[in-house]
């Protein structure tokens, strides 16, 4: 069931004892969708086609951004701005013409997943958020289909097999409840670095290939976690809980499936840019307050003149929102801090609080640049 082109592409594999020819043949047979074509998903997605997965899947409603082509390899400066489904299909199909590639340029939702996951068999994820996470887990509980779970941030990534039997362990048994937005960073906000989504992805198509082969100790009951900063690897056991099973309606969980992006599109910060910002500080308007988010130690060193001080460190602990607001009422609300990026964050705490406020770009370091 080979044709001579695969034969010859995966001399190496048929060589092994564990793969063989018969083994190739279950990779050519099988399916895998791949949610997500960023971070996770190029290593994943670029691997398993060159495996030789038959029928690739891939879902995603977003489109190529010059800051993905630090990690998201599978792209490159001549996709900015096209989707990444089409670009991810271009891709492979370069690598490995004799993958089947099926792309869906939309988002994972209650009312498509059951109908798009039910004709894989393996589901990879690859997102970046916690409700898509929650909709996959739940969505292959009920479609019984296993799922290879990933998830990086900074330097520390981790991956495990869920529901791969009866009494496997599932996401839920991770993460019981989906986290508060609040308390989840995104890459944007903490950072991460290309390489640590590139090993995660790597490993996640390797658990791809045992589970279809049906050998070697899969991650099945267990959670791999990697710090590559510190060079440490730990393999953690993870106990199913029967309870966390009983998922039988996508629609009862909807609430958990709520997108993070989404939630974030909703409270999504205004910003202006520091020549603009000058412009601003030009007119000295009564109605305009500028609030520096910078600890109280470096307000007290250098501030601009008029600027109140409320550190970001109080706004995510004790601050009173309520006499914020009160006092900028009907005012033009700017946020400054060193650099532009505590500033952003402080914005959308002030955002979620009902207080409309401007982030001011670049911070303090590029307004002196032009004052």
């Amino acid at each position: 069931m080979l044709n001579p082109d695969e034969k010859d592409r995966y001399k190496r594999h048929i060589n092994l004892n564990e793969i063989g020819i018969d083994g190739q043949i279950k990779f050519k047979q099988s399916s895998v969708l791949f949610i997500g074509a960023g971070g996770l998903g190029s290593p994943a997605l670029l691997y398993s086609a060159a495996a030789g997965i038959g029928n690739i899947g891939i879902i995603d409603n977003d489109i190529v951004e010059k800051s993905n082509l630090q990690r998201q390899v599978i792209h490159d400066n001549y996709e900015i701005g096209n989707n990444k489904t089409e670009s991810a299909h271009k891709r492979i199909k370069r690598i490995n013409p004799n993958c089947k590639v099926t792309i869906f340029t939309k988002r994972l939702t209650v009312d498509n997943a059951l109908t798009i996951i039910k004709d894989f068999d393996i589901v990879c994820d690859c997102s970046d958020n916690f409700g898509t996470r929650f909709l996959i887990n739940d969505s292959c509980i009920i479609l019984k289909k296993p799922f290879i779970y990933g998830s990086v941030q900074g330097f520390e990534g981790q991956i495990s097999v869920f529901n791969l039997k009866e009494k496997s362990p599932n996401f839920r048994d991770l993460i019981p409840e989906k986290p508060k937005n609040t308390n989840i960073p995104s890459c944007n906000e903490f950072g991460v670095i290309g390489i640590t989504p590139g090993i995660i992805g790597i490993l996640q198509a390797n658990e791809i290939i045992k589970v279809i082969l049906k050998k070697g100790n899969i991650l099945d009951g267990k959670i791999l976690v990697c710090n590559l900063l510190n060079m440490t690897i730990k393999k953690l056991n993870l106990i199913a809980d029967p309870a966390n099973k009983i998922i039988n309606d996508l629609v009862i969980f909807r609430s958990d499936y709520e997108n993070d992006d989404y939630v974030e599109n909703k409270f999504k910060v205004n910003s202006i840019s520091s020549t603009e910002f000058k412009k601003i500080l030009q007119k000295n308007s009564k109605n305009t307050i500028i609030i520096d988010v910078r600890e109280k130690e470096e307000f007290d060193q250098s501030s601009l003149k008029g600027t109140i001080s409320i550190p970001l460190s109080s706004m995510e602990k004790d601050c009173s929102f309520k006499n914020i607001r009160e006092f900028c009422s009907n005012k033009d609300v700017y946020v400054l801090c060193q650099k532009g990026i505590r500033s952003e964050k402080a914005s959308k705490i002030l955002l979620k609080n009902e207080i409309k406020a401007i982030s001011v770009e670049g911070g303090l370091e590029k307004i002196k640049l032009i004052l």
